[in-house]
């Protein structure tokens, strides 16, 4: 199976945000090369959230380029074969974790936002991932910091989405 038929699949099973799903399945339908940066109408991207369940905290990257606290994630890579896949192989770069597991039952949410032409918009996937007890972080290329922060001290750092990402992942807990 195709990189892109393991996204239709995805998105099909995908049963919440359905005006979101059904916009992310008609740019697909519409755009066969619709996962990977070279679509300038838009590409889906991978994402996952790094959890701390046991201590009550996430782990977040101040992205180089956006300089914001972000979760984990990016595009799609030729070597990808599953968008599940694609966030838990870009949470382990850019965390330097290794032995994340996915939390069970598919994406946790979407989020559309746009980006600087000519690409215009990601069509983010977004997971979470489970860090193991123990779990020491390692700063990417790609990020100015690596930190975990409480539930509770999200919202004063990240924008509506990661928080948004990271109460969905609690109640999914």
């Amino acid at each position: 199976m195709s990189l892109y038929d393991d996204a239709v699949l995805v998105l099909k099973g995908y049963e919440d945000q359905p005006g979101l799903r059904d916009a992310y399945q008609a740019h697909l339908a519409a755009h066969p090369d619709g996962i990977w940066r070279s679509c300038d109408a838009g590409h889906l991207t991978a994402s996952a959230l790094v959890i701390d369940p046991e201590h009550g905290r996430v782990l977040l990257t101040l992205h180089r380029k956006l300089r914001m606290w972000l979760q984990m994630g990016g595009h799609c890579e030729p070597g990808d074969i599953s968008m599940a896949g694609a966030a838990l192989r870009e949470a382990t770069e850019e965390s330097g974790i290794a032995g994340l597991t996915l939390l069970p039952g598919g994406p946790v949410r979407l989020d559309r936002h746009p980006i600087p032409a000519p690409c215009n918009w990601h069509l983010d996937v977004q997971y979470a991932v489970l860090a193991p007890r123990g779990a020491e972080q390692a700063i990417s290329d790609e990020s100015l910091d690596l930190r975990w922060f409480g539930y509770d001290e999200v919202a004063e750092v990240a924008d509506e989405s990661v928080v948004r990402l990271m109460e969905a992942t609690r109640a999914r807990l």
